[in-house]
């Protein structure tokens, strides 16, 4: 349970009510007490909300929603429909480099380290926040101090550029690894330190780097240097490993549904408590699927997991042959710890278990795919209508350090076997798979992310990012942004259905026949039945449900469900455009970015 949940609400007058530039705020930092209860502040008001981590990023190349992305849409987005510059989505800054600032005035009583660690932790939010706004628009105007209203020359300036923005960033990820406290009051607490700023550094650095690389542009192996150097300190300091008891059947969903945060592996997290009346709605989200725009896992996803013996499970002769009872047997036991398979199980109201199919895995009202998410959800039915979930939710944790570390020595080509057996080989033992290194590159993944990466060592990683990060913040979309891979959200040009469409098509379980019940959880009952024209005699405890292909379902040539989703890239949206709003206003945030003007 984070410390700073009590602390910050008692600087609430401070922020919402007096304003931050009054003078009797001057004298609000002549205290250690003083800088931590801003300090704590800034967590509630900059760090990543529940539905944010849980909830965001969820259309993918691995997962879809009914409801679909207006961005993907034609005509679904435009610099004129576009209102991310709005003073709230500014006003972090506000806070954070108002912070900075003022640790000047509580140098003259706080001690140097105190005062430095502060300024680290204002300096880190600030490196988060403008990552954020670099990601989105690339080039921004950068302000490393507050503006005073009536400075219209600051205020109206123009768009710094992407390199110059991400300078500065880099120097306050630096100042904040080199003076964040590593103290026993700081970590493991809910407060930001130095391993907290060492794992924004090597996800930041990783996006850096990698994007300029693929994107064409010079300068990118000093970022993924950087990205190595905050990684090894996190890896050798011995402070974090992986959450590994030896259950591999547990230890990674453990992560994810534990009401306490777990410190083995998590280095920073949004904590929520029953006793402080933090909860968060992760379970109602995903659980009723409705709520949740029937969110579900494209099958491609499922085909990425190795089996447990290490072996490819796309390299079995016609593998997408194989029903669902049988997709689980033998593999990685990260796929049942995600998905909803024959051997789960949750609590009833009446305290009782059930692994009864038609409360586990109902029709297509709450899924699409038939792949239905779980890793965020308590498995308790009483929380599947309520937004009172407490299980406390990882921001950063040392899984996917391992990977950027490992990331960034493969696109170096620094990768060998040492590396390997420090890295991606601790993620497969966890999850009860051989950790030996790929003897060669994968057909499936060459084919899946296009002949210009075939590499083993990156494909490999890129199999494990894919799932051990899956719904994880915005972490899918962040990596198909960074290799420049979002054509793999586009329409299928060579498909008719598709193309008339304009349909992404996301593939689904296998129908062994047409218009013929089977069982989908190997107990010995048939649980399912798709037809596409009469219906069948009903029998009883089958759920029928009709795709003929006239709408957005339909059964493909390989005898797998698909659901198909409008989605349209096209390689401008790689930056969004700069709100026309924001540039009536402001017209040195010309020119737009390449693609949007309309």
């Amino acid at each position: 349970m984070a410390l700073a949940l009590g602390a910050a609400v008692s600087c609430e007058d401070f922020f919402n009510e007096e304003p931050v530039y009054a003078p009797s705020a001057d004298n609000f930092f002549t205290s250690e007490n003083a800088l931590k209860v801003y300090a704590n502040q800034l967590i509630d008001a900059c760090s990543v909300p529940a539905a944010t981590i849980t909830q965001s990023g969820l259309v993918t190349d691995l997962t879809i929603t009914h409801q679909g992305e207006g961005y993907l849409k034609i005509g679904g987005y435009s610099a004129r429909q576009a209102t991310n510059w709005a003073v709230g989505n500014w006003s972090d800054l506000y806070k954070i480099n108002y912070f900075i600032d003022h640790i000047k005035d509580a140098r003259k009583t706080v001690s140097e380290s105190v005062c430095n660690h502060y300024e680290g932790v204002g300096r880190m939010w600030r490196a988060w926040f403008y990552w954020d706004k670099v990601k989105m628009f690339g080039d921004v105007p950068f302000y490393e101090h507050v503006v005073q209203p009536n400075d219209t020359t600051l205020m109206y300036k123009g768009r710094d550029s992407r390199e110059y923005v991400m300078g500065k960033v880099l120097e306050d990820l630096n100042y904040a690894v080199a003076n964040c406290s590593i103290s026993s009051s700081y970590v493991n607490n809910g407060y930001v330190n130095r391993y907290v700023a060492l794992a924004l550094k090597a996800r930041i650095c990783l996006f850096e780097g990698t994007w300029l690389k693929y994107h064409g542009y010079s300068g990118w192996e000093k970022w993924l240097q950087e990205c190595i150097s905050a990684s090894e300190a996190i890896m050798n300091s011995g402070k974090y490993s992986l959450l590994n008891t030896g259950n591999p059947e547990t230890d990674y969903s453990s992560v994810f549904k534990s009401e306490d945060t777990q410190y083995t592996e998590v280095i920073f997290s949004n904590a929520f408590s029953a006793e402080f009346q933090r909860y968060h709605g992760a379970t109602q989200y995903w659980w009723p699927g409705n709520a949740g725009s029937r969110t579900s896992a494209s099958r491609a996803f499922i085909y990425m997991f190795l089996n447990r013996d290490g072996s490819r499970f796309t390299d079995k002769e016609e593998y997408w042959k194989t029903q669902f009872k049988d997709e689980f047997i033998g593999r990685d036991y990260r796929l049942k710890q995600i998905i909803v398979n024959p051997d789960y199980s949750k609590k009833l109201t009446n305290g009782t278990t059930t692994k009864d199919w038609s409360k586990l895995l109902p029709n297509l009202n709450t899924q699409l795919t038939w792949y239905r998410i779980h890793k965020w959800s308590m498995d308790d039915e009483k929380l599947e209508t309520t937004s009172l979930s407490t299980n406390d939710l990882p921001i950063f944790r040392y899984g996917e350090v391992l990977l950027d570390y490992a990331e960034a020595k493969a696109e170096l080509s620094q990768m060998g076997d040492a590396e390997w057996s420090k890295s991606i080989a601790l993620l497969r033992q966890r999850a009860g798979v051989n950790p030996a290194p790929p003897q060669d590159a994968d057909p499936y993944l060459v084919s899946y992310y296009g002949s210009e990466v075939t590499d083993k060592w990156i494909l490999e990683i890129r199999r494990e990012r894919a799932i051990e990060l899956f719904v994880e913040n915005t972490s899918r979309w962040d990596d198909l942004m960074r290799w420049k891979k979002a054509d793999l959200l586009n329409y299928d040009t060579n498909d008719s259905y598709a193309s008339s469409r304009l349909f992404k098509m996301y593939e689904g379980i296998y129908i062994p026949e047409v218009g013929k019940p089977f069982d989908m959880n190997g107990d010995g009952a048939n649980d399912l039945c798709i037809y596409s024209d009469k219906k069948p005699t009903e029998v009883k405890g089958v759920t029928y449900v009709k795709i003929d292909g006239t709408g957005e379902q339909r059964i493909n040539s390989r005898g797998c469900v698909e659901f198909g989703m409008q989605s349209v890239w096209l390689d401008y949206k790689y930056l969004h455009p700069v709100p026309k709003t924001a540039i009536d206003i402001n017209k040195n945030l010309l020119p737009q970015n390449p693609g949007w003007d309309d």
